[in-house]
């Protein structure tokens, strides 16, 4: 008799195809120089971007002083990562594409995938979806008091209580639009 466990034991598992991408985008997030030029080019006006452009910023960064204020060694150590390491393993994910002959950088439509997970969310978030649910409950407790006329909603005319609902949910989505922009890590275009 053949032990069960021996058999899947030995099987081979294939790997979901999610969670080798979610390891190939951590992989590739892991590097603050990766999350720099990727935080870059999404605030830069221009769809390409010079790799001296790039080495000159990422310098300034890193180095929190001015380009022009730099040496050369500070800036040679910065190229040569982009060059030989950072872009390529940008490229290869699937988030830009780096024409090292042109020293051209670009955001590939993928790229918003990676800003999925530099987004940040406090321990203490607030669950969207539960408040979206109460005020929907409230919502239809309203209009079912004003359909069986109960006072004081008896009285509500049809605009009034569209007023109303209007009101609720535009004050929950306007909060909710503010605090996703507070928690977004860096929106300006400095480092983040």
């Amino acid at each position: 008799m053949t032990d069960s466990r021996q058999i899947h034991k030995h099987q081979a598992v294939e790997p979901d195809s999610d969670h080798v991408e979610k390891e190939q985008i951590f992989t590739t997030l892991s590097n603050q120089r990766r999350r720099w030029v990727l935080h870059f080019l999404q605030h830069h006006e221009e769809d390409r971007v010079q790799l001296r452009t790039l080495v000159d910023v990422l310098s300034e960064w890193e180095y929190e002083r001015p380009a022009d204020e730099l040496s050369w060694k500070e800036r040679k150590r910065v190229y040569t990562a982009l060059r030989q390491s950072h872009l390529p393993k940008l490229a290869s994910s699937g988030a830009i594409e780096y024409d090292r002959t042109r020293g051209e950088v670009e955001l590939t439509d993928d790229a918003r995938e990676f800003q999925l997970y530099l987004e940040y969310t406090p321990v203490d978030d607030v669950h969207w979806n539960q408040w979206y649910l109460w005020l929907t409950g409230i919502a239809a407790v309203i209009v079912g008091l004003a359909w069986l006329s109960v006072p004081p909603f008896a009285n509500l005319s049809g605009m009034a209580l569209a007023t109303v609902l209007l009101g609720m949910f535009s004050t929950i989505a306007i909060v909710h639009t503010y605090t996703t922009r507070r928690n977004r890590i860096a929106a300006s275009g400095g480092p983040p």
